[in-house]
């Protein structure tokens, strides 16, 4: 018997995520159970970074697909998600997120048309501070102007393969190269980046817990001064900053 392919396949990247893994296969299903199409149609890949918790017997209890990867490169763990990965649409989201009920509904509609080359779903934090607003205020004006966001990112699975997938070579910032690259891919067709509406993910503060409310502003800079002057340096920054906690 031949197997439907999935309309979307969402690949979650993970590392030691036990503790907020679950809530987020919680909204998984609601979204799931909610697509218009039918829920068989989506697909769930955990891609565990060699977590030392319970995740990866948590996501398979959970029905998900797991495959590994070794590398500490959120780039390289999110590539070895889409690399298992049978839906026609890729979406990407972290594992401390939890999804709206409409996201795959909206992911699907949008990329119906024709006319976007990739999506992102836009976020709303889970919790709110002076200085979470203020960075939140500094970081949305950019997002508008760029057309480029968080939360769910979402592309044609075919386009995620001709440009190369994520970055590894970069620690960070590697969603912003892949919409980068997609919407380059994306001009001579006519298509573009956009940022989708109704559906917005509830992100993580975890950050902000543990750096500080106003870490945008303290910590931040130092990063873009040392990226200038010793790249060295700011690969340690970002090995603790994004990298450094094991949960």
């Amino acid at each position: 018997m031949e197997t439907v392919r999935p309309r979307i396949s969402l690949v979650i990247p993970a590392y030691n995520e036990a503790e907020l893994l679950p809530r987020l296969l919680d909204s998984v299903e609601e979204a799931r159970e909610r697509f218009r199409q039918r829920a068989g149609a989506i697909e769930v890949i955990v891609a565990d970074n060699l977590s030392t918790d319970a995740t990866a017997t948590i996501a398979r209890e959970r029905g998900c697909t797991v495959v590994t990867e070794a590398k500490r490169c959120i780039g390289a763990v999110r590539n070895r998600g889409a690399a298992a990965a049978r839906g026609e649409l890729l979406a990407f989201v972290d594992a401390d997120s939890r999804l709206h009920p409409e996201t795959f509904n909206v992911i699907d509609a949008a990329m119906a048309t024709g006319r976007c080359v990739a999506g992102t779903t836009g976020v709303r934090m889970e919790r709110w501070s002076a200085g979470i607003v203020a960075a939140w205020l500094v970081l949305v004006p950019l997002a508008i102007v760029l057309r480029m966001d968080t939360g769910v990112v979402s592309c044609r699975a075919d386009d995620f393969r001709a440009v190369g997938g994520y970055s590894e070579q970069r620690l960070f910032a590697e969603d912003v190269q892949l919409l980068f690259d997609l919407r380059r891919l994306g001009r001579p067709r006519g298509q573009r980046l956009i940022r989708m509406t109704g559906a917005k993910t509830i992100a993580s503060a975890r950050k902000f817990d543990r750096h500080g409310e106003w870490h945008y502003f303290t910590r931040m800079p130092k990063l873009a001064w040392l990226m200038l002057v010793d790249p060295g340096a700011s690969t340690a920054f970002a090995r603790d900053y994004w990298y450094g906690d094991d949960r």
